[in-house]
C-alpha cells in the first residue's frame, strides 16, 4: 500500500476524546435549551461507543460491539422518552427553557 494512511487505535481514541470533550462543553455552555442538552448527551454516548468499538476491534473481541448495541438501544429509548416529556412540557407551559421549568419543583 503506497502512500496509505494507517489508522491506529490511538487515532480512534483521540477522536472519541474530542467528541466527548465537545459534548461536555455543550452541556456546560448551554444550560438553557433542553434539546441541545439531550443532543450533547447523545454525542457523549456516541463517543463512548466509538471507543468501545475501537477497543473491541483492537482486542479481536466482539463483546465490546455487543455492549455498544445495548447502549444504542438504551440511548434511543432515552431520546424518545426525553422528547415525549419535552412535548408534554411545551403543551402545558408553552416553553422548554430550563430557567422557566423551575415551577416543576415540588
Amino acid at each position: 500500500m503506497k502512500g496509505g494512511v494507517v489508522v491506529s487505535l490511538s487515532h480512534y481514541l483521540v477522536i472519541g476524546a474530542i467528541l466527548f470533550a465537545i459534548s461536555i462543553v455543550g452541556i456546560f455552555l448551554n444550560r438553557k435549551n433542553v434539546i441541545i442538552l439531550l443532543m450533547a448527551i447523545e454525542l457523549m454516548l456516541l463517543a463512548v461507543n466509538m471507543n468501545f468499538v475501537a477497543f473491541s476491534h483492537y482486542l479481536q473481541d466482539a463483546s465490546g460491539q455487543v455492549f455498544v448495541f445495548f447502549i444504542l438501544t438504551v440511548a434511543a429509548a432515552e431520546s424518545a422518552i426525553g422528547l415525549a416529556i419535552l412535548v408534554v412540557l411545551f403543551r402545558g407551559l408553552r416553553t422548554i427553557d430550563v430557567d422557566d421549568l423551575d415551577s416543576l419543583k415540588g
